[in-house]
């Protein structure tokens, strides 16, 4: 039974696990968002390790600052604590000179993780560990996630709803008579008064040229029988 023996073994022997906290710890200073992905188990192993890195790299930046270091402006006491657990030059100058900065007024809890959900394949549950300094932008997403979902939502809606065919002329013209029947009505009179008024104009113009043409008759009819007289 593994009494008082905190800590997780992961699968691993010691140095083995060792090695892996490391190189995770490494990767995480490393990356331009300071933050990996891996899983549950991992992140929570790797959070008090890496930032007991970020606390020695934090009082040596206050140490310099404040003019308490002995041996000129860096604390080569804090740097050599750190690279024995991470002997990259590129990611010792990453923490002491990008991350202790920020960090400077922040009495630990330096990361944060973040649960994704079960891995596809061997079920295994996947977690973000981040630095809390470069992650702010992230927090308070949850209205922005409800947002989207509701978006969905509506897109889904407009996608499902059944799409209407173009009415043909005849039917619209039906479905117009049904909706307003009584303008109709008024209009079928005005209709029948003006085929009324037209008849009645066409008949007074017959007149007229009858009556005109009966009195250019009746000159022609008068020389017609002068001229038998004289003859």
């Amino acid at each position: 039974m593994r009494h008082v023996k905190s800590g997780r073994k992961l699968k691993r022997t010691e140095s083995h696990r060792r090695a892996l906290l490391r190189n995770l710890a490494a990767s995480l200073i490393r990356s331009d968002q300071k933050a990996i992905r891996t899983t549950l188990a991992k992140a929570k192993e790797l959070r008090p390790f890496v930032e007991r890195l970020i606390t020695k790299a934090r009082r040596a930046y206050l140490r310099e600052r404040s003019g308490q270091t002995p041996y000129g402006t860096t604390d080569l006491h804090y740097r050599r604590l750190v690279a024995r657990d991470i002997p990259h030059e590129a990611v010792l100058q990453e923490l002491f000179e990008v991350v202790a900065p920020v960090v400077a007024e922040r009495n630990g809890g330096y990361t944060r993780i973040v649960k994704l959900g079960f891995r596809r394949g061997d079920g295994a549950q996947e977690a973000i560990i981040q630095l809390v300094d470069w992650a702010a932008p992230q927090d308070g997403a949850t209205s922005l996630q409800r947002k989207r979902r509701t978006r969905t939502k509506q897109q889904s809606a407009t996608a499902t709803a059944p799409e209407q065919a173009p009415a043909s002329p005849e039917q619209s013209a039906a479905q117009a008579q049904q909706e307003s029947p009584a303008s109709n009505e008024p209009v079928a009179e005005a209709s029948a008064s003006e085929t009324a008024e037209q008849s009645s104009a066409a008949a007074d113009v017959a007149a007229g040229d009858a009556q005109q043409s009966e009195t250019e008759m009746a000159p022609q009819s008068d020389e017609s029988q002068q001229s038998s007289q004289a003859s």
